[in-house]
């Protein structure tokens, strides 16, 4: 047996001697965490519909799925990354060319020091095999407080931008992001890729919020 899958293997039975991330109990089984852990997480595997659009979404923004994605958005609790990608890879997917991870500005990405939506989309083009595309950058994100419906939708729609000079263009693109609310940040994005010729765009979130 060739030495790198000997690496792998032993790699993968190390983990499962490591107790769950989560319980602390028992060992891991899937993804950092066990058995009765991964079940419990609040799964929805259902399509929603917000902004027109169409949106897949792996659990509903619950406990603990609520708490665990604010601690990797927020606290850099990076070690949840293959639990969270774990539990979006669940989902399945339809046909497309490539992956569009959800954008910050660069105010955001300083602060937190990575995009949570780009770990994830890494990781689902990697199990779609095909490559993550970002032709669209967002712009300064602003407090929204006492905006009216209308004008949050504009002040949204405003923060998007391509940026992209590349002639490399995709029809079907799947949109990926961590949580699902209104779906306006996801409906400003689709528009600005509909501009670059994306005739099927698609999105996938790891959790939907209820309205």
């Amino acid at each position: 047996m060739p030495m790198f899958k000997l690496l792998q293997q032993g790699k993968h039975w190390l983990n499962r001697l490591q107790p769950c991330q989560l319980c602390q109990t028992d060992y891991q089984n899937l993804h950092s965490v066990c058995q009765d852990c991964w079940q419990q997480l609040p799964w929805a595997h259902q399509t929603i519909q917000r902004q027109e659009m169409q949106f897949q979404v792996a659990c509903d923004y619950a406990y603990p799925m609520d708490r665990l994605i604010q601690l990797f958005k927020y606290e850099q609790k990076l070690h949840l990354e293959a639990l969270l990608a774990g539990a979006l890879l669940t989902l399945k997917f339809p046909k497309v060319s490539a992956v569009v991870p959800m954008p910050i500005s660069t105010e955001r990405l300083v602060e937190r020091g990575y995009n949570q939506s780009l770990l994830l989309a890494k990781h689902v083009a990697k199990h779609l095999q095909i490559p993550v595309w970002q032709p669209i950058e967002r712009l300064k994100q602003h407090s929204q407080k006492g905006l009216s419906r209308l004008e949050r939708i504009e002040d949204i729609e405003a923060q998007f931008r391509v940026t992209t000079s590349s002639k490399v263009r995709y029809r079907k693109v799947l949109i990926i992001d961590d949580v699902v609310t209104t779906g306006s940040s996801i409906r400003a994005l689709s528009q600005q890729l509909e501009k670059l010729g994306c005739q099927q765009i698609y999105a996938a979130c790891l959790a939907g919020a209820k309205l």
